[in-house]
């Protein structure tokens, strides 16, 4: 399993289009196996979601997305994690053990993150 986190610097992103990278961990067995950062490519609509797939993604963890993302990974098959917060690798984890839950939070103006819901 390949998780996706958009990062700036080691926490997790507010804002998964503009955010510094990509940290995809390598998961086995329930443990983070390999990690590899991917600066950002530029945020265009409907380019992330194909670049993290071709990733080989399976999860992606962010703050905050706007529906249209969301709907292009769920097109994938790819499952969306936002409202998270935080370091990155306690996010994986947490995901991992299952205390990870998305909060639904959709981000639906992307001039001001404090539209965008819990972050």
């Amino acid at each position: 399993m390949k998780i996706a986190v958009a990062c700036d610097g080691t926490q997790v992103s507010q804002h998964f289009g503009h955010c510094e990278g990509f940290t995809i961990y390598t998961i086995e067995n329930k443990q983070i196996a390999g990690k590899e950062f991917f600066q950002n490519p530029g945020h265009r609509p409907g380019f992330l979601p194909v670049f993290l797939h071709e990733k080989g993604t399976n999860v992606v963890i962010s703050g905050g997305m706007g529906g249209g993302a969301i709907d292009l990974f769920n097109e994938k098959g790819i499952e969306v994690v936002v409202g998270a917060c935080g370091d990155c690798e306690v996010n994986v984890k947490n995901y991992i053990g299952g205390s990870l839950k998305s909060t639904e939070s959709v981000c639906h103006q992307h001039q001001h993150a404090h539209e965008c819901g819990n972050h």
